[in-house]
C-alpha cells in the first residue's frame, strides 16, 4: 500500500525530502491540537488530542527519526502528553521559534534539508521558510499554505501528525515495521 492510496497524490520531490529527514519538528495548538482551548470556570486548561497522532509519533521515534515540539504557550498538559510519547525535546513558551530550532539544530548537529516541520500559522512562519520539508495542516492559515511543501490531507487535531509520520516512514520504508498502540 502506498501514501497515495492512504491519503491522496504525494509528488517524487516530497518523496525525496522525506528520505531525508532525521528530525521531525511540530507546533502544538492547531496541529497537535484543533486549536481550540477549553478553559473551566476555575482556570483549568483543556485541549484535545487524537491517538492518531500519538501512535504516529511513537512509530516515528521507534524508526529512528528524533521528534520535537516548539510552542509558544507554557503548559502541564503539552509536557504530559509529549512526555508519554516520548518526544525527547519539547520546547515551551517560545514565541519567536526559530531561534530555538537552529540551538537544537546546532546541538544535534543537523543540516537543514534533515529537518522536517510541520504549523499552522504566523508564528510558524520563519521554521517553515528554515526547514528542509515544510508542512503545512490542510486548515492553516492562508499565508502559511502559501510557502510549505505539503499540505496535509487531514487538519489539524485530526490525524495530521500521523499522515507525515507515515509519509516520513514509507520514505525511509520503515512504516511496514511500524508496532505499539494507539495512546
Amino acid at each position: 500500500m502506498t501514501l497515495d492510496s492512504l491519503y491522496g497524490k504525494v509528488d517524487s520531490d516530497i518523496w525525496q525530502k522525506a528520505r531525508n529527514i532525521k528530525l521531525f519538528i511540530c507546533d502544538i495548538d492547531g496541529v497537535f491540537s484543533d486549536g481550540r482551548i477549553y478553559l473551566g470556570n476555575d482556570g483549568e486548561e483543556l485541549k484535545a488530542f487524537h491517538t492518531k497522532d500519538g501512535y504516529g509519533i511513537k512509530a516515528l521515534g521507534a524508526s529512528g527519526v528524533d521528534v520535537a515540539v516548539i510552542t509558544g504557550r507554557q503548559s502541564n498538559i503539552v509536557q504530559t502528553r509529549m512526555t508519554a510519547l516520548n518526544v525527547k525535546h519539547i520546547i515551551q513558551g517560545q514565541e519567536n521559534k526559530l531561534p530555538a530550532l537552529k540551538t537544537m539544530a546546532t546541538s544535534l548537529n543537523l543540516r537543514p534539508e534533515q529537518i522536517a516541520y510541520i504549523g499552522d500559522d504566523m508564528p510558524d512562519f520563519e521554521c517553515l521558510n528554515y526547514v528542509g520539508l515544510s508542512i503545512a495542516v490542510n486548515d492553516a492559515h492562508p499565508a502559511i499554505l502559501k510557502i510549505c511543501d505539503y499540505i496535509t490531507y487531514t487538519s489539524g487535531g485530526f490525524g495530521a501528525v500521523r499522515e507525515v509520520c507515515d509519509l516520513i516512514m514509507q520514505s525511509q520504508k520503515t512504516l511496514a515495521d511500524a508496532t505499539g498502540a494507539s495512546i
